[in-house]
């Protein structure tokens, strides 16, 4: 790829491993690494911290890894069963040294110079170099990445730079909302869930006044224009909801949501058989993430397998020995291979099986339906389990 190195400029800096992406890896993969001493820039589009979703499930894998990052008691005595994001982002950002995230930074390509040589383009024109002098008095002194760490999500830069498979459409949609009950909403923490004919819905509390919920399903032609308004989203779901016979604090939830707490988006899901033979890693560039395991959200272990990645990439990385000043090039490189050994079946594991799981609990095939809530419910629900008994180990 090449560069219209007129139309741009040079950033300075000297960093040794650069995070595209200040979502949950990109920040716990930054603060592990500064735990195990090792200085990273993470690179954010948005101009301030920012969450993507609604809810995050906090499963025992999650606390693990929280643990192994030292803030899971904060998480513990802030949260009920789901976390609101933007939270968990705060009290990731707040135990990395100030300085750490450079926000306003969206990367748009990454280039190959001279073989291993890399060079990140950014949307305002700025370009991170990789190994190279100043050629040009006029010029700036050029950053130097040396280790390249994509977390930036399921339409990620680098993940097409490696060459993984593009995430393709489940055929399912989910419309997800938040219902606020200023004086208190008074239910347990406990999470209710609807299957069938269909459809897949569900409500959760995540803290004491506000209330997740979503609404999944197969868009067909007679829902054209459902997603036109969140008003007439808020329609769809209700009706549906109604035909479903669902308590009516769950009708009164979806009701309640404001117009600006509804959001309708298809699933989409990174085929898990491409990662059997996939470049995770290549030199010294990875993924992790949605950028690594885009999935549906039928386990709730995206965010969990995120805060894993996290970990385990910053073990890896934070083994490999910095000499000098500088990084030495075979050991990151084997540091990333051992990274992607641990997390390729991983990954494989959770997207097939959140993929399965979605559709026997969505299925309004009557022998699917049969099989699923006389035969599988219980199967499934002990394979949910040992997921999320899942130990990414320490720091």
């Amino acid at each position: 790829m090449r560069l219209n190195t007129m139309e741009t400029k040079e950033v300075a800096g000297a960093e040794d491993i650069v995070i595209v992406g200040a979502g949950i890896a990109g920040l716990a993969t930054a603060l592990g690494l500064h735990k195990k001493g090792v200085r990273s820039l993470v690179l954010e589009s948005s101009p301030e911290l920012r969450a993507s979703g609604f809810a995050f499930g906090t499963w025992k894998n999650a606390f693990r890894a929280l643990d192994a990052l030292g803030i899971g008691d904060r998480i513990r005595k802030e949260h009920m069963q789901a976390q609101a994001r933007d939270l968990l982002l705060q009290a990731l950002e707040e135990e990395l040294p100030r300085g750490t995230i450079r926000y306003s930074s969206k990367i748009v390509s990454v280039a190959e110079e001279d073989g291993n040589v890399k060079a990140l383009q950014l949307a305002d024109g700025s370009i991170l170099r990789a190994k190279l002098k100043v050629a040009q008095k006029e010029q700036k002194e050029k950053t130097h990445v040396q280790v390249l760490i994509g977390c930036d999500g399921i339409n990620s830069v680098v993940a097409k730079w490696l060459g993984l498979a593009k995430p393709s459409y489940s055929g399912r949609s989910a419309a997800r909302g938040f219902a606020h009950y200023p004086d208190g909403h008074g239910f347990g923490p406990n999470i209710l869930q609807f299957n069938g004919h269909g459809f897949r819905s569900g409500m959760m509390p995540c803290n004491e006044r506000d209330v997740y919920w979503f609404f999944t399903f197969s868009p067909s032609e007679k829902d054209n224009g459902v997603d036109e308004s969140a008003a007439r989203m808020k329609q769809f779901v209700v009706s549906n909801l109604r035909g479903l016979k669902v308590p009516s604090e769950v009708l009164a939830a979806v009701e309640k949501s404001q117009m600006s707490d509804v959001l309708l988006a298809p699933l989409r899901f990174r085929p898990p058989l491409s990662l059997v033979t996939a470049s995770i890693s290549r030199g010294c560039v990875c993924v992790a993430g949605d950028a690594l395991h885009p999935m549906t959200p039928d386990l709730a272990q995206g965010g969990c397998a995120a805060l894993e990645d996290g970990v385990i990439l910053a073990r890896c990385l934070g083994e490999t020995t910095i000499i000098n000043g500088g990084i030495e090039s075979k050991r990151v490189e084997a540091g990333l291979r051992e990274y992607a050994r641990i997390r390729r079946w991983r990954s494989f594991d959770l997207i097939a099986t959140a993929y399965v799981v979605g559709l026997v609990q969505q299925s309004d095939n009557a022998f699917v339906s049969f099989l699923r809530d006389r035969v599988l419910s219980g199967a499934l629900a002990r394979r949910l389990l040992r997921l999320a008994d899942y130990d990414c180990g320490t720091l």
